[in-house]
């Protein structure tokens, strides 16, 4: 008898999700990506990922979004249409999961970051010492996290998590930042004492003073250590001391020369195409997008032809396939940076200068041949895109 029971609550069920997936579920996808057309317009930096499951005998909508108003909007549709759904989907950050600390800022001097919660996923970017994060999720000792670029992606450890007040506090706090290619901390005013940690140009710490030209320092995690004056600026000095020129933009881009090719790199241990051009700008006290086909959004148009004759240096070139009629999407795959003369420079195998000019040493047919458009950043400061970092909310 109770095994009839339960073969017919189950033909019930089964009856219920045939009915459901064949009357309902073209309906309840159509509401789903209407609303991901509406509200999320890249996946980079926006999640919205759902999908129904069965359990014990219900129906449940599941899943993650990011955006408040698309959360709202799905939840309110399908209370209304489909009422015999679970609506079972989380917004995030998920503040019944990570309580109130769903902000962190990075203790390592570069963070990796990854597609998945696993070491062995792909490497979609790297957050510098000092960035602050958005928690998103957590699973083990991964978090999910949203950079200041908006990226999202996992890491592992890393990140100092801080509940809002904390975060307040925190960025309050006298900075300052390593202007260094590469250097270390020390745990003493001493290059030659213990070493605490290695840094990278862009890395920002606390510090409170500065004794015998070393200034003394403070870790997200609670570390304390001395850095040598002449590879740091207080980040108000340093603000001060920037010149937002071509000749500058070139001038720390050669800093970069050599510096090995890792996709998702965006440090001067290593970089792609799009983290080099985000890492020199970021030096300037600029934060851009964090991919090629995003930073080509942004910024003033200038060319589309190959005529270099009013690209200036700083300016953005980019490279792909444009559209055609058999594929009318254009795929932007690469950016340098113009540095005059028809030559630009590029994170391609590693940093180095290439050139338009079939008649230069360096000529490089193959980026010429997909030359795509070049951007102007510099004069369109503070637009959509182009951001200083006194002006970003993630370091408010």
């Amino acid at each position: 008898m109770i095994i009839m029971r339960k073969y017919f609550v189950l033909l019930l069920f089964i009856q219920l999700f045939l009915s459901l997936s064949v009357a309902q579920n073209k309906d309840i996808q159509a509401l789903i990506d209407s609303i991901e057309k509406q509200y999320i317009v890249d996946s980079r930096t926006q999640i919205y990922r759902i999908n129904l499951s069965e359990r014990e005998g219900q129906i449940f909508l599941e899943g993650i979004i990011s955006n408040d108003l698309a959360y709202n909007e799905l939840r309110s549709g399908i209370s209304e249409r489909f009422p015999q759904l679970k609506f079972a989907v989380r917004l995030l950050p998920d503040r019944e999961k990570l309580g109130n600390e769903v902000w962190g800022v990075v203790y390592n001097s570069v963070g990796t970051m990854r597609a998945q919660p696993s070491h062995a996923a792909e490497i979609v970017s790297q957050t510098l010492l000092g960035t602050p994060v958005r928690i998103f999720d957590a699973k083990g000792d991964w978090k999910l996290i949203q950079t200041p670029d908006l990226y999202i992606g996992w890491i592992n450890g890393s990140i100092q998590p801080m509940d809002d007040a904390a975060h307040r506090k925190y960025f309050s706090l006298p900075k300052l930042i390593v202007t260094a290619m590469a250097t270390q901390s020390h745990e003493h005013p001493d290059v030659d004492s213990q070493p605490v940690s290695d840094l990278v140009a862009g890395d920002m710490l606390v510090f409170s003073e500065k004794r015998s030209d070393f200034y003394h320092v403070f870790y997200p995690d609670g570390r304390k250590a001395w850095v040598a004056a002449t590879d740091a600026l207080p980040v108000p000095d340093w603000l001060e001391n920037i010149r937002l020129t071509g000749e500058s933009i070139v001038a720390t881009a050669r800093k970069f020369d050599g510096v090995p090719y890792l996709w998702g790199g965006t440090s001067a241990k290593s970089v792609d195409c799009s983290g080099f051009v985000k890492s020199v700008y970021f030096m300037h006290g600029i934060i851009l997008a964090r991919d090629a086909s995003q930073q080509a959004r942004y910024g003033k148009l200038v060319d589309t032809a190959g005529d270099f004759s009013k690209t200036e240096p700083g300016d953005l070139v980019f490279f792909g396939r444009r559209g055609d009629e058999q594929n009318p999407t254009e795929s932007v795959v690469h950016v340098g940076i113009y540095i005059g003369n028809n030559r630009f420079i590029h994170a391609s195998d590693y940093v180095h200068i290439s050139s338009f000019d079939p008649n230069d040493p360096l000529y490089d047919a193959y980026n010429t041949n997909r030359y795509l458009r070049t951007k102007r950043i510099l004069g369109e400061i503070n637009t959509e895109g182009v951001e200083e970092i006194l002006h970003n909310e993630f370091y408010r």
